[in-house]
């Protein structure tokens, strides 16, 4: 599509046609949802700091774990994040420029996420990089988005204790996850003793801090163990006879990975099974349960704020979409649709600023609202993490997830929460 610079300087044509012809543009644009200003902002006006941008074309990254021990868990973001991508651009794109992605492999390895990290900056001058998963991953990038300015959408739930102006954090923090699922536990299923598991490395650690002090200090309950393993870990045997000694009342896991396949396939094998005991998890979404199969889940319960049987409109269109890019089998976790807001939410920020400039995307992004979100209605807060609603949900033998409990408000992100530090 021509820009309106290049119209002035078309054959020459009568000023009626000429104005016609302009018009004409600009309710083209309006219809494919471009604000109509994005039309004649010359690329020198709307990238200021020599960003990867041309008068069609604006470049972002992707970084995410393709292979490894993490490819399990963040292949669904991938797809989401394309599918949002292809989705912006059949609407005409950002600021009237296609989205071109770059996309590189973590490999579940913290130190070659510092380093494509490097490379999408700069090297490549990546308007926007959308990717992560653990927080080992988020930490090892993060010095780099800092010291380049570039800006990452983060999909994950998180242990909170942390914000950044580079960073819009689409996913979950401490207090809207572990708190309001430790509170159901207590609650509805009157759990007082908690066995606290998790994978070894900063958010299985963090989280797990922030739960038992709210169990000793705020439930007054007992943690009666606490165990991590390390990332790939596959032998759970010797946990299995420590759970059955202590007889939790409820096992607390934030096992991640190809782990989660190994762990949930021990407890089966031990006879520890959703219908004799209450087990939570912060980490185990749909995208995991095609490797963990959902025999072995069968009656345990996850924490998110996202699950693909959600009944609303925005769902429904989102899961169709999904299933008819990636096949009918395909399925849809928390940190999937996560990923699928961040394009969505850095286009309005983009067009609210009318700049791809980081500096200035940032500062217009307290405040967006995303209506369409398959999770429901959700805003970013001044603290670049989203209010969302919490929600807890029964593992069914089908591997898919029945909803059983929600918060009734949005929940306001709260990632420096007192008394948890």
């Amino acid at each position: 599509m021509k820009q309106l610079s290049e119209l002035n300087a078309a054959t020459p044509e009568s000023p009626d046609a000429s104005r016609r012809r302009v018009l004409q543009m600009l309710g083209a644009a309006s219809v494919a949802g471009i604000p109509a200003w994005s039309f004649g902002q010359p690329t020198a006006a709307v990238n200021t700091t020599k960003l990867a941008v041309t008068d069609t074309e604006v470049t972002v990254g992707q970084l995410h774990s393709a292979t490894g021990t993490m490819a399990i868990s963040e292949t669904g973001s991938i797809q989401a994040e394309q599918l949002a991508i292809d989705q912006i651009n059949a609407m005409g794109g950002v600021l009237g420029r296609k989205i071109k992605v770059i996309k590189e492999d973590g490999a579940s390895d913290w130190p070659t996420f510092a380093e494509k990290s490097k490379k999408l900056l700069i090297n490549d001058h990546c308007a926007a990089v959308f990717g992560c998963w653990t927080s080992a991953s988020r930490k090892a990038v993060l010095p780099v988005f800092e010291k380049e300015n570039g800006l990452l959408y983060y999909p994950t739930f998180y242990e909170g204790l942390e914000q950044s102006k580079n960073v819009i954090y689409t996913g979950q923090e401490a207090t809207q996850q572990i708190l309001y699922s430790l509170e159901w536990a207590k609650t509805e299923k009157k759990a007082k003793t908690f066995f606290l598991i998790g994978s070894d490395y900063i958010w299985p650690r963090t989280s797990m801090k922030i739960a038992r002090k709210h169990i000793e200090n705020f439930q007054k309950g007992k943690v009666v163990g606490e165990e991590y393993y390390p990332l790939g870990s596959t032998n759970f045997g010797s946990l299995m006879n420590k759970i059955k000694l202590q007889k939790p009342d409820c096992i607390y896991a934030a096992v991640v990975g190809g782990s989660n396949v190994a762990f949930y396939k021990a407890l089966k094998a031990a006879g520890i099974t959703g219908d004799k005991q209450l087990l939570v998890t912060l980490s185990v979404t749909e995208d995991e349960m095609t490797g963990v199969g959902g025999e072995n889940f069968a009656g345990f319960y996850s924490s998110m704020k996202y699950f693909q049987s959600l009944d609303n409109d925005n769902n429904k269109k989102f899961v169709a979409a999904f299933k008819a890019k990636y096949g009918k089998d395909s399925v849809i976790g928390d940190v999937t649709q996560a990923g699928y807001l961040g394009p969505w939410l850095w286009k309005a920020a983009v067009e609210k600023a009318k700049s791809f400039d980081v500096d200035k995307v940032v500062a217009a992004s307290p405040g967006i609202e995303l209506k369409t979100a398959p999770e429901g209605y959700v805003k970013l807060d001044p603290n670049h993490h989203l209010w969302s609603k919490s929600r807890i949900a029964m593992g069914m033998p089908d591997a898919s997830f029945k909803v059983v409990a929600e918060s009734p408000e949005l929940i306001k992100p709260d990632p420096f929460p007192k008394g948890y530090q």
